[in-house]
């Protein structure tokens, strides 16, 4: 057994031992053990390295708040997690871990030379130092700084575990396993309601664990909840606290078990709507402030009780106690009755309870009182304390010890409070906030509302010493190297809000949340500031409580999960005729349909020269596609859309252009008047559920007086777009019920009827210049009369087109796609479509923002054409304009790129653009820097194809 093991001590099997590692090093644990009480057992105290000095650091804690220990888990097969606590890692066979920021061990680490220039390294100094030369930052700064800091280190293999993640529904949530959150648990559960209870833990039980005289009552209180059927979920931690009862929290299910014994989820996500929420998290002890508070062997009083009775562990032989109340007599006397030899208690308060001094003396313990700890020796662990008069008099005497506690008060746990905008009130008592007022459906109990019993205690968040503060280290913030002097100095340069003090100094901002350093920091800065604490105020908690991986919340949404491939009906078909895809928003598409040895360029060539010569047919279905119904649906149609909707006609479409509150074009398409109620409404491929959404926040928070239904019809229905001068003559064999003549279905017209026999809306619309049909039957069909067309087509030398086809195509006759040739800032007139906007309509979204003069400037940048001296190059999309290449640099650049392509139709290049002031350049010279030469080009109008639209009438 373990020189540390305390026989007849813990909850551990010592029947069970559990061999693993430890930066390569083989030690041995117990069943039940954490990786923390683990490595005490072996005498193992040296556990890190601070963030900014590299001091040597030991376990502070027992649970969450740890801020120290911070391991990187290497679980095989690519299983490798980086800044994991020690005290939530539980020990299982096989369980390899290794310390984090130090270089090149542990024990000897090269980045604690940074101690001897602490003078030069304050409270943001990395705001001062690093700002020159800026380039530098990238290459030099930053990466040398991240490596010296403790960020772990990334994993660089595919995570291979799978999550999960599942919903709830219950009446009452408890968090918090310990006595007040299983004491709501047993209220909530005697009428028979659906109760959940959860813990961080891997036990329930919290803080009595460590109190071998409560654990009879915790395992008949456990017994009578699983009677009733109440859901525990030990291992799970609430992340988070919404609106509406709803609670999100992440169970540890795999973690804990040998990695060879894995083969379920690693993680579940909880979701759960509770009808009422009771938070029982408990509070934590908060550490004293005093110069070299942070050695090896320093730790919490409440810590080393807890490894004491719950894991059987010693964390020293010779052990003292730093406190400022009466609670951390506790844990000294439990070490003392264990036949741990405690070297002395030491209590800042002069006068303290007859019988504490009694129960002291007793033990034999040495008391002294009045007096704090002004300093601590020893290199990889606490050898001795140096103890002094708390009111500055009096000698200096040294105390021989291998272990420090610290017992400074507690703090309620408030985070989740906090994240359902609870408000906080400061607790003169307890030196610290607690829950103020009500929040619905929440209500907290136990030590988390403030129950605590401050036991006669001071609140001393710095010790008093005879020392200069401005010479010594007292570590506010373990984790992130904020001392006293720091926040002392961020008070001094101006600073008065704490969440300035919090951003300058980073105090609070490690991993922990400051879990252990807000209430300090936050004391420190009053006092500078000559201020109430309670008029400084708390920085804000947000979500998670702990760091939560993201595989959890992703759930199972990685790999070919994480944006499922949406295909068509007729992705089959393309992909039989050997078709090139390409990835559209969420959708596989065609892109081109390679014959032989053609590449690209070839294919589309020959794909171009059948639309326009014959037919060609294209899968359209990816297209959004909205029903909107309603006695109201043209009003709102005609508020939302530039255009104007209320005189259009049934069986009549009109292109849809839809802007942005600030007046800039979000999504265009072509919708069809299906009936004086109905309205078929298309979006481009990326903006559907954007379209839908904007939709829905108009109609039910600007319009909700309309009567007005949406819904998504994009995956219901398959769209072939026939185009072409012999698209009449294609499916008019297969139409039923539906006069093809131009007179009964000119341009812009909606017909509905059925082709080969299935029912089909059948819109005449083109975005070829050609003439053209979109064939909209039920996705059950699409493949069907796909291939019923394409076997038609035959006679006609039909080809299948895909997008880089559609897109030269559409770019010859000057049509825009939102998001290539708009860039977010692109209004109706920049894209030279304001013949798109009604503009004796009294109102729709965007309306106003385009009489802002800013928006209608003439040099504004606008869409225009380009046509290069070298008819055979093609500009690269993206490159930038320039009026003169000859300008010094940084030249002024006038625009860029959107679309060019090699048209074979016009027999050239061809380019879109968007340049300031595009259409008064018409006719001049502009330069395209490009790799290797500056090329010459002639800014046209946009139309390079059919300007006078002959074609689009067959």
């Amino acid at each position: 057994m373990s020189a540390y093991r305390v026989a007849g001590k813990g909850r551990v099997d010592r029947n069970q031992p559990i061999a693993f590692t430890f930066d390569g090093r083989a030690l041995q644990g117990l069943a039940g053990d954490t990786l923390a009480s683990a490595l005490l057992a072996n005498g193992v105290h040296l556990v890190g390295r601070s963030f900014k000095y590299h001091r040597p650091r030991g376990l502070l804690a027992a649970s969450v708040e740890e801020p120290n220990a911070l391991m990187g888990v290497d679980r095989g097969a690519g299983r490798y997690t980086p800044n994991v606590r020690a005290t939530t890692i539980e020990l299982h066979p096989g369980l390899s871990v290794e310390t984090q920021n130090r270089w090149p061990s542990l024990g000897f680490d090269l980045g604690a030379a940074n101690g001897l220039f602490s003078g030069l390294l304050p409270a943001g100094f990395y705001n001062k130092t690093f700002m020159w030369p800026r380039s530098a930052w990238e290459k030099l700064y930053e990466p040398a700084i991240r490596r010296m800091a403790g960020l772990g280190r990334a994993p660089d293999a595919i995570d291979p575990d799978r999550y999960a993640a599942t919903y709830a529904h219950v009446d009452v949530l408890v968090i918090g396993a310990g006595r007040a959150g299983l004491t709501a648990a047993l209220e909530a559960s005697a009428n028979g309601g659906r109760v959940t209870i959860l813990d961080e833990q891997a036990e329930f039980g919290g803080k009595l664990l460590a109190q071998p005289d409560q654990w009879d009552w915790l395992a008949t209180t456990l017994a009578t909840l699983e009677e009733r059927g109440v859901q525990c979920l030990p291992r799970t931690t609430a992340i988070g606290l919404w609106h509406d009862g709803f609670a999100g929290a992440v169970e540890r299910l795999t973690d804990h078990l040998a990695p060879d014994d894995t083969t379920g989820p690693r993680e579940r996500l909880h979701r759960i709507r509770a009808q009422h929420i009771i938070l029982a998290a408990g509070a934590i002890e908060r550490p004293l402030v005093f110069a070299d508070n942070d050695r090896p062997g320093i730790m919490l009083a409440s810590a080393a009780q807890t490894y004491l009775n719950r894991y059987g562990i010693a964390v020293g032989r010779a052990v003292a106690l730093m406190t400022t109340l009466d609670s951390g007599y506790a844990a000294a006397f439990d070490l003392a009755d264990a036949g741990i030899a405690i070297a002395a208690i030491v209590d800042a308060r002069a006068d303290i309870a007859p019988e504490l001094v009694d129960r002291c003396a007793r033990r034999g313990i040495p008391l002294a009182t009045g007096q704090v700890v002004i300093g601590t020796r020893g290199g990889k662990r606490v050898s001795a304390i140096t103890v002094a008069a708390a009111d500055g008099g009096g000698q200096r005497r040294t105390i021989a010890c291998d272990a420090l506690l610290m017992a400074g008060g507690w703090t309620p746990t408030v985070h989740l409070w906090s994240h359902a905008k609870g408000a906080l009130a400061w607790s003169e008592a307890l030196a610290a906030y607690v829950p103020a007022g009500t929040v619905a459906q929440l209500s907290c109990v136990g030590a988390c509302a403030g129950e605590i019993d401050p036991g006669n205690g001071l609140a001393l968040p710095m010790l008093p010493s005879p020392r200069d503060p401005a010479t010594v280290k007292a570590f506010v913030d373990f984790q992130n190297d904020v001392t006293a002097r720091d926040i002392r100095l961020a008070v001094r340069e101006g600073f008065r809000s704490i969440e300035h003090v919090k951003r300058y100094t980073t105090n609070g901002m490690a991993t922990d949340q400051g879990k252990t350093s807000n209430l300090n920091g936050l004391q420190i800065a009053a006092q500078a500031l000559e201020a109430a604490p309670a008029s400084v105020g708390l920085t804000t908690f947000r979500p998670p409580y702990t760091p939560a991986g993201f595989g959890a919340l992703a759930g199972i949404a990685k790999d070919g999960l994480f944006q499922p491939v949406r295909k068509t009906a007729i992705d089959g078909w393309a992909e039989s005729k050997g078709a090139v895809f390409e990835n559209v928003a969420q959708w596989r598409r065609a892109r081109y349909f390679p014959q032989g040895s053609e590449d690209m360029h070839a294919a589309v060539a020959r794909e171009c020269r059948g639309v326009r010569r014959s037919v060609g047919m294209f899968d359209a279905s990816t297209l959004g596609k909205i029903e909107v119904v309603g006695p109201d649906s043209a009003e709102f149609l005609n508020r939302l859309y530039t255009n104007p909707w209320k005189q259009l006609a049934p069986g009549r479409c009109r292109y849809g252009l839809l802007l942005r509150e600030d007046g800039f074009i979000v999504d265009d398409g072509v919708a069809a008047r299906l009936s004086d109620d109905r309205f078929h409404v298309t979006t481009t491929t990326g903006g559907a559920a954007r379209v839908l959404n904007m939709m829905e926040d108009y109609l039910q928070t600007e319009w909700p007086d309309l009567d007005v239904w949406l819904t998504s019809t994009t995956e219901q229905y398959a769209v072939i777009a026939v185009q072409g001068p012999r698209a009449r003559d294609l499916i008019a064999p297969f139409v039923e019920g539906i006069d093809l003549s131009p007179e009964a279905v000119p341009h812009m017209a909606y017909a509905q009827g059925r082709i080969c026999g299935v029912p089909a809306r059948l819109f005449r619309v083109s975005f070829t210049g050609e003439l053209g049909f979109e064939v909209n039957v039920p996705a059950g069909y699409g493949r069907m009369v796909w291939e019923a067309l394409w076997d038609e087509g035959r006679k006609y030398d039909i080809v299948p087109y895909g997008t880089e086809t559609m897109h030269v195509l559409r770019a010859e006759k000057g049509y825009i796609i939102v998001g290539q040739d708009t860039d977010g800032t692109v209004t109706p007139d920049d894209a030279g479509i304001g013949w798109a906007v009604g503009r004796k309509k009294p109102d729709f979204v965007g309306k106003r923002s385009l009489a802002r003069a800013e928006l209608q400037r003439p040099d504004r940048k606008q869409l225009v054409g380009l046509l290069t001296d070298d008819p055979a190059l093609v500009l690269e999309e993206g490159a930038q304009i320039v009026v003169d290449p000859g300008a010094a640099i940084p030249m002024p650049m006038i625009g860029h790129v959107t679309s060019s392509y090699w048209s074979e139709t016009v027999g050239r290049s061809i380019a879109l653009a968007l340049v300031a002031g595009g259409r008064a350049k018409i006719g001049q010279r502009i330069h395209v820097p490009m790799p290797g030469a500056t090329h010459r080009a002639t800014v046209t109008d946009t139309v390079f194809y059919d300007p006078e639209g002959e074609r689009l009438n067959g």
